[in-house]
């Protein structure tokens, strides 16, 4: 019986949701950050933390939570039994399959989710069914920016991928204090 919530793109088998879990795969937890001053110490001491978008558990229903770097790099695995956080190589793949970075956004993109005020411009088709949402980010300093008009998802080494309301593309970034969310791979 095909899992519901994973999804074969080429040779690629993709998780369909952002990853929504607050223990290492060993069982030790993940520490939840709530404070700016928590989250900003955290990264200052490149200790791992995660959080809800705006700390609210609600957010995490649609879009997972967002992880720093630290958790991500954890020897402990971030990522469940089977699983791996993605290469950029392993990015660099998926897009490659979806027609590159400059046309691989839409079809990454989930069709809902995105707020009113951005869905014209979102060009979603989700042809891919990868079902990338935008759920935002944490910067350094702990405030927490574009919910519903981007999505970021942390790649090895200490870098990400994102998706923007305003076009196709399939972006970068980088960086490691910052809170991201995590689309797993299969083994």
């Amino acid at each position: 019986m095909k899992n519901l919530n994973e999804v074969t793109i080429g040779t690629q088998v993709w998780m369909t949701k952002n990853l929504d879990v607050s223990t290492f795969r060993n069982g030790d937890l993940i520490p939840e950050v709530k404070t700016n001053e928590e989250w900003k110490a955290a990264g200052e001491n490149k200790q791992p933390a995660c959080c809800y978008y705006q700390n609210d558990p609600a957010n995490g229903e649609n879009y997972g939570k967002l992880y720093n770097w630290y958790a991500v790099n954890d020897p402990r695995g971030l990522a469940p039994e089977g699983w791996h956080v993605p290469s950029g190589d392993e990015w660099t793949k998926l897009t490659d399959f979806l027609g590159g970075e400059s046309k691989a956004g839409s079809k990454m993109k989930s069709e809902t989710g995105w707020l009113k005020e951005y869905s014209s411009g979102s060009q979603s088709t989700n042809s891919s069914s990868f079902n990338g949402l935008p759920g935002g980010s944490r910067s350094n300093d702990g405030p927490f920016y574009g919910i519903g008009s981007t999505g970021f998802w942390w790649s090895s080494p200490k870098r990400a991928r994102s998706l923007s309301f305003s076009n196709g593309v399939v972006g970068r970034a980088s960086a490691l204090e910052v809170g991201f969310s995590v689309r797993c791979l299969r083994d």
